[in-house]
């Protein structure tokens, strides 16, 4: 579509006729000396008397010539532009980042699948946060490893085929047989200090209490909190175990109240996808929309042909001229 981005500058089109109209010609007047000899002296001067200097009037191809380059340059002025279809781009307003439990207890086998069948935590876990990734196609995706202690798998990110491929491989142990729980929400908070989203949210899932951590997750709560992250926590372990597999439900729960989150416990693949699903909820699509509509000026092209046109008139006339004098001189040798 073609534009004119200050169409207001035509309305002046009309404003050489005006000059014209309202400015008189410009003329100026000399005194004269009447001579009664006046004949006697041109005569014997050898010259005629001639009529007053007459001012030099446009000819025919100027009078065409100046308004057409008078409107060039008004619609020069005016800029005008080829506006493109318009170009949408879609900025996600969230970033999520998952962190998980990778210790050797995830490969206890006491979750049932929905059939009864007893299964791996860690193949319930996949397959649940698996579909909670499918589910989040405006968000940047984050994923977080722990065990003895955490480890990045995958930055932020809207490649979201690449955070369930990683999910896919992970295996229980991989991160070493202890849970640092405090230490990877410490990761997690500075996986996010680059976070331009007005949304920051971190999504815990473990299955015993923090054995390996150097930061109490109190404390990382605390940080989490001062810099605008909601965590929500999930736990999967057993409250009623001992020791290192005792699910630590009361720091799940403060972790998640200090941050203005949520704690959930699944106790089996059905549970855990219904909080999966709640948590989808709770944390709706978030996106921004932009759009824009390039330009391209082209203000170049009607100044351009009011130049040629000028510079072609004056060409001519000069063409004009030199064929003029050769006429003449060749008419005065002969």
């Amino acid at each position: 579509m073609y534009v004119l981005d200050h169409p207001w500058l035509l309305l002046l089109l009309p404003a050489p006729l005006f000059v014209w109209w309202l400015l008189p010609p410009y003329r100026e007047q000399t005194p004269a000396v009447r001579i009664p000899f006046f004949e006697d002296i041109t005569r014997a001067a050898g010259i005629g008397p001639t009529e007053g200097s007459v001012v030099p009037r446009a000819n025919l191809l100027q009078k065409i010539i100046a308004p057409i380059c008078w409107l060039l340059v008004l619609t020069a002025l005016a800029r005008p532009q080829f506006v493109e279809p318009p170009i949408e781009k879609t900025e996600p307003q969230r970033d999520l980042m998952l962190a998980l439990d990778l210790s050797q207890s995830m490969d206890t086998r006491d979750f049932s699948d929905p059939q009864g069948n007893l299964q791996a935590r860690v193949d319930a876990v996949k397959t649940v946060v698996a579909d909670f990734v499918d589910r989040r196609p405006y968000d940047r995706l984050g994923l977080v490893a722990f065990g003895d202690a955490p480890y990045p798998l995958v930055p932020f990110t809207m490649d979201h085929a690449t955070v369930r491929s990683m999910l896919t491989g992970a295996l229980p142990g991989m991160a070493g047989p202890k849970t640092a729980l405090g230490d990877a929400l410490g990761l997690s908070i500075k996986l996010f200090q680059q976070s331009q989203a007005p949304d920051k949210v971190l999504v815990v899932l473990t299955d015993g209490n923090d054995t390996a951590s150097k930061m109490p997750p109190d404390k990382a709560a605390e940080i989490a909190s001062q810099n605008h992250i909601r965590i929500h926590t999930v736990g999967i372990g057993n409250p009623d175990a001992q020791g290192e597999e005792k699910l630590d439900t009361e720091t799940l729960q403060k972790i998640a109240t200090a941050t203005g989150g949520r704690y959930f416990f699944g106790q089996d693949q059905q549970a855990l996808a219904e909080i999966y699903t709640l948590l989808d909820s709770i944390t709706p699509a978030n996106q921004k929309t932009l759009s824009w509509r390039p330009r391209i000026e082209l203000f170049h092209y009607p100044l351009g042909a009011a130049v040629l046109l000028v510079l072609g008139y004056h060409a001519l006339m000069w063409l004009l001229s030199v064929s003029a004098a050769r006429r003449r001189n060749n008419e005065a040798e002969a």
